[in-house]
Formats: structure tokens, C-alpha cells, sequence
């Protein structure tokens, strides 16, 4: 089962590795902490972004409060993400909590995408060691770039780019999944129209929040009209 586990979590091995290690060497060279809090921040936080965030934060001697706040907002998709994942994740057990804490954007898209059998218990068990496996690969690259950042003095620009490029290649793997082509754009237009109708801070939100009202439109409106059976014996 590894083995399987770890061929579908090769894309996000290969984003996760620098993109954690950007992280590593953002943290020890801005913040004034012993190297090991970076890896320490990605085993208990897993937040990709919003440790990234956090550094940017603490180095403009932002106070905690203000941390945890905005960690939260740039996070918050996670609500909408669990929320689609409830009924998939019914009957886990004890492996409920971590798939819960563990759920990424690029955890959710592979475990949304990925082709799922009958056999529910172990469909469950499979999601658990995709979620593990990739914390490992943050982890990893956290620590490597915690060590390089604490040991070696290189140039690290656009190494961030990391993210970008991973999500683009969520977003086709999303795409051959569904066959479908309306989610991408819509969040497409949306992400346009909160670039221009929003100021920065809260551009990601507000696009979540146009494409959710906009998806639940859509489902009201397929779900609230009777199908062509009904239809007939009405």
C-alpha cells in the first residue's frame, strides 16, 4: 500500500520539498529562533502558506494576536473543503482527527480526485497515509531548509514559485478527474473579479466566497428542478 501511497503523492512531493525548504530558509534567516522551531512549526501548525505568512508576520514584530488571526482568515478555505469531505470521512475513528487537522488544498484536490473503490474501511485507511505521507515530505523540506538557511548562504529567489506550480498541476489532475471545465473557470472569474474589486488582504476570501455562492446557485438550481421521470408522473 506505501508503494501505491507514494505514487500518487509524487506531485505533491516534488511542490511540497521546496516550498517547505523556502520555508526553512525564510524562518532562520528573518526570525531570531533555533533552527529546529521550523520543522517543529510544520508538525504541529501545517500550514504551507500561512507559516509562510506567519514568518513575514513575526518579522515585522507582529504581536501573536495578530498572527493567529491572520493565519486563520488565509486559512479559513479549509471550512469549505472539510464540509464536502464529512460524508467521506464518516466512520474513520481515530484516524478522523488527523485527516481532519492534516487537510491541505493539495491533500484535498488528491483525495477528491483520486479513484476510490468499494471497500470503504480501506479507501479511509488509504486517505490516512496520503494525508501522513505528505506532512512528511513538509516536514522534510522545512527541515532541509531550516538547516541550508542556519549553515549556507545562497540565493533563494523565487524558489516560492514552488506553490504556484503545484497548484497548476492539481488544477489539471482536478480536471482529468472530473471532465468538467466549469469549476476551473468559475473560480478563474471569480479570483478576476476579487483581484479587482478587492483590496489584496481579502482578495482569497472573497473569491472563495463569490465561487461557493455561485456553486450553491448551481446546485439549487440542478437539484431544484424535477427530472424528466417525475416530470411524466406529475
Amino acid at each position: 500500500m506505501n508503494q501505491s501511497v507514494f505514487r500518487l503523492t509524487l506531485p505533491i512531493l516534488f511542490g511540497y520539498l521546496p516550498l517547505g525548504m523556502a520555508f526553512g530558509v525564510l524562518f532562520t534567516t528573518q526570525l531570531d529562533y533555533a533552527w529546529w522551531t521550523a520543522p517543529l512549526m510544520g508538525i504541529v501548525i501545517y500550514a504551507g502558506a500561512g507559516q509562510i505568512l506567519a514568518v513575514s508576520l513575526l518579522a515585522l514584530n507582529a504581536g501573536l494576536l495578530e498572527v493567529c488571526i491572520a493565519m486563520f482568515v488565509l486559512n479559513a478555505r479549509h471550512l469549505f473543503y472539510g464540509l464536502s469531505l464529512l460524508g467521506q470521512f464518516k466512520g474513520a475513528g481515530w484516524r478522523k482527527l488527523y485527516l481532519i487537522f492534516g487537510l491541505t488544498d493539495e491533500t484535498y484536490s488528491l483525495l477528491t480526485s483520486r479513484p476510490r473503490g468499494t471497500d470503504r474501511a480501506y479507501e479511509q485507511e488509504l486517505d490516512f497515509r496520503i494525508t501522513g505521507f505528505n506532512q512528511c515530505y513538509w516536514v522534510v523540506g522545512c527541515t532541509i531548509g531550516a538547516l541550508l538557511g542556519e549553515n549556507v548562504v545562497f540565493d533563494s529567489t523565487g524558489i516560492e514559485f514552488a506553490l504556484v506550480a503545484l497548484f497548476l498541476v492539481l488544477t489539471l489532475e482536478q480536471f482529468k478527474a472530473l471532465g468538467e471545465g466549469f469549476p476551473i473557470w468559475l473560480g478563474a472569474a471569480a479570483a478576476g473579479v476579487a483581484m479587482l474589486m478587492l483590496p489584496s488582504a481579502h482578495q482569497l476570501i472573497g473569491a472563495i466566497a463569490l465561487v461557493t455562492a455561485a456553486l450553491l446557485v448551481q446546485y439549487r438550481k440542478s437539484h431544484g428542478q424535477p427530472s424528466e421521470e417525475e416530470s411524466k408522473h406529475g
